[in-house]
């Protein structure tokens, strides 16, 4: 499979929600763009984060915004499983209703898509988050996580220095471990020791991607013993770090939550202009979308491998809210610079990152598939 890095411009993160049933069938094609439907896990376009950003690269692909769904049922639509033992079925009835592209979001896909793509080898299929379905009409598109989040975890130990907090502790909250998880949280301690080389860091994983009274339960328990900021990802459940950072900033304690895939500043907002989400990691998988239906469009489509770094503006922080200061976010800026430069290398696996002097050596992360 041919590895590729695109250089793309960074594109503007709206945060909204919505909810979606299962259509009949295949929408009517209306021009020449192709039709393609969405296909997600039990959380669906309502996680506000890593699914909702697919579903905004479609409707953006088809001039279409959240709150102005106009061509969905005719040049595209969504379906949510809300199991598991869901997605092959409903990987055949897209394939069967022959859509011009299906995209599926997550690695949980990746054994229902890989069993489904030889059975329909004209269909086209792109997966986010996998490289290893190698099958000659599937697109896989991968971010480096890593580098993204190694510029949230600067950010967040610069606020604390910059608060001046004594012996400072950072949680990370993720879903399901595996190494695209890991590379969240390897890139984000690295990021915090870069500043803070004897911040003490603590972990936890939910095993689920939609159940945030787990996040937010831990969130509370860390808080409570002293943690600063807590960066989750976790899909839906990372919902729960936002709600009990938003609780305990609106009494006056000062923690914080970092948001991920897409900038949920918004989901943070606690009173005006007050958010206690204080970056978000951004991975824009929206461009994944975008990618994959004008490769579609222009009859390009290619079984490749594509990943989406800083370079290429696949994955960034946010800077929205105001209380990070304009000076952190210089130097966050600076850090992503170095990045791009290859002057700071980030590492990907937690194997590689135990070698880092003072990396903590008992976490829950993962590099194994």
């Amino acid at each position: 499979m041919k590895r590729s890095v695109l250089a793309l411009l960074s594109i503007g993160l709206a945060l909204a929600a919505s909810s979606c049933g299962k259509p009949a069938a295949k929408p009517a094609e209306t021009s020449n763009l192709p039709t393609v439907r969405l296909l997600t896990d039990a959380t669906g376009i309502d996680d506000k984060s890593f699914n909702a950003a697919a579903w905004r690269g479609i409707l953006e692909f088809y001039g279409d915004s959240w709150e102005n769904q106009a061509k969905k049922g005719k040049s595209y639509d969504v379906v949510t499983a809300q199991t598991q033992d869901m997605y092959v079925p409903n990987l055949k009835q897209a394939s069967d209703e022959k859509y011009d592209l299906i995209v599926v979001t997550g690695f949980t896909w990746a054994d229902a898509l890989n069993e489904v793509a030889k059975q329909y080898p004209n269909q086209k299929y792109m997966i986010v988050d996998v490289d290893w379905v190698p099958n000659p009409n599937v697109m896989q598109v991968t971010f480096s996580e890593h580098e993204g989040s190694y510029l949230v975890g600067v950010a967040a130990a610069l606020k604390a220095k910059a608060d001046g907090i004594k012996d400072p502790k950072f949680g990370f909250i993720g879903g399901i471990p595996d190494p695209v998880i890991t590379k969240f949280e390897v890139g984000y301690i690295q990021g915090i020791k870069s500043i803070l080389p004897e911040a003490k860091i603590v972990d936890y994983y939910a095993n689920d991607w939609g159940k945030p009274e787990l996040a937010k339960a831990q969130a509370k328990n860390w808080y409570d013993s002293g943690v600063y900021a807590i960066f989750s990802a976790a899909g839906g459940t990372g919902n729960g770090t936002i709600a009990q950072a938003k609780e305990y900033r609106s009494q006056g304690k000062n923690v914080w939550a970092i948001g991920v895939d897409s900038d949920q500043f918004a989901d943070g907002v606690y009173a005006e202009g007050k958010s206690a989400v204080l970056t978000s990691m951004l991975k824009r998988v929206e461009t994944a979308s975008k990618y994959a239906l004008e490769a579609v469009k222009n009859k390009a489509f290619k079984a490749e491998v594509v990943v989406l770094d800083t370079k290429s503006e696949g994955v960034g922080f946010s800077d929205k809210n105001p209380e990070l200061g304009a000076d952190i976010v210089a130097q966050v800026n600076a850090a992503k610079d170095k990045i791009v430069k290859g002057e700071i290398k980030v590492v990907p696996t937690y194997a590689e990152a135990k070698a880092l002097p003072g990396f903590p050596q008992n976490l829950q992360a993962s590099d194994k598939q």
